[in-house]
């Protein structure tokens, strides 16, 4: 078996998903983003994968996405949430996360995770998901972070994360449910009225959970993938409506929508720098979404 760290793939995965979503923007504070697995690099299966090296993109990285991305051959998974976020003291078969990591490193796959980085940049989740509930920027007065990135790289100077929309004029609360619904491919949602028959003007969103951050915004509405009980209660009560979607339905539908496409082009530029000789014969990359890979809840 021939091995050799650092391959150009992972470095040249890791370059592209950088120049879209750099480390410098991700929450430090409790996230834990980054390169998770630089797997050895195994030359011995390079003539047996296909011929662009296979990046997985996932939301969750599960057993039955690893076992996908096998069966792919794949070089690389990005997965948007950290299938590592505490230390690990050991490794065993016996915890399903350990086991996954440790048959994904005997495959020679690594792993990255860009996750806040994702909902802070601008263009990221939480502007598709703007995008998606406002019906597009002729429909809105102006578009704000909720809580600004310090110390932004150079060109990323307005990220932040979670979003504030008013809209150039109110809407009713069930226009906003249906594009919602549409936007992300879901037959129902769960929405707490609070409008008292009012229309909605501004809207608090973030991406996955987002109550934390919607705390003393004055707004119309609350939209993100979960809130507790006790946060849809307190909305209800201040006249504050709620369209909650199930933590990763309001992230998953970004993978195919915008960082696949975008991701693609990226990597075609960073794979003209790697020198022949490391290329092993292969023709750039293949981003492909992950088709195993679904929120733990199914509405009923």
């Amino acid at each position: 078996m021939t091995i050799t760290l650092r391959s150009p793939v992972v470095r040249t995965v890791v370059n592209a998903i950088q120049r879209l979503y750099p480390y410098a923007l991700a929450d430090k504070s409790w996230d834990n983003t980054g390169l998770l697995l630089e797997s050895p690099h195994r030359s011995d299966l390079s003539a047996s994968h296909p011929k662009k090296h296979v990046v997985l993109l996932t939301i969750d990285l599960t057993r039955s996405v690893v076992d996908e991305a096998i069966a792919l051959r794949s070089s690389m998974i990005i997965t948007y949430h950290p299938i590592i976020f505490r230390p690990i003291k050991s490794l065993s078969l016996g915890d399903t996360q350990h086991e996954s990591l440790l048959r994904l490193a005997q495959e020679g796959i690594s792993v990255y995770s860009p996750h806040t980085a994702v909902d802070a940049t601008i263009g990221g989740v939480n502007d598709w998901l703007a995008s998606g509930i406002s019906g597009g920027s002729e429909n809105e007065e102006s578009r704000r972070v909720i809580e600004k990135v310090q110390g932004p790289p150079e060109g990323f100077e307005d990220s932040g994360m979670g979003r504030v929309v008013v809209l150039k004029e109110p809407v009713e609360l069930q226009v906003l449910v249906e594009r919602v619904k549409r936007h992300l491919g879901m037959e129902r949602v769960m929405v707490a009225d609070g409008s008292k028959g009012g229309k909605v003007r501004r809207i608090a969103l973030s991406a996955g959970s987002g109550g934390s951050m919607f705390k003393n915004l004055e707004v119309d509405l609350f939209f993100t993938g979960e809130l507790s009980h006790h946060e849809a209660l307190a909305a209800k009560e201040k006249g504050i409506s709620v369209i909650s979607c199930f933590h990763t339905n309001t992230e998953r539908g970004f993978l195919s929508a915008v960082m696949k496409p975008k991701l693609s082009d990226v990597l075609a530029e960073e794979w003209k720098k790697v020198a022949e000789s490391e290329s092993e014969g292969k023709q750039g990359f293949e981003v492909v979404v992950s088709k195993n890979d679904r929120d733990p809840y199914d509405i009923v």
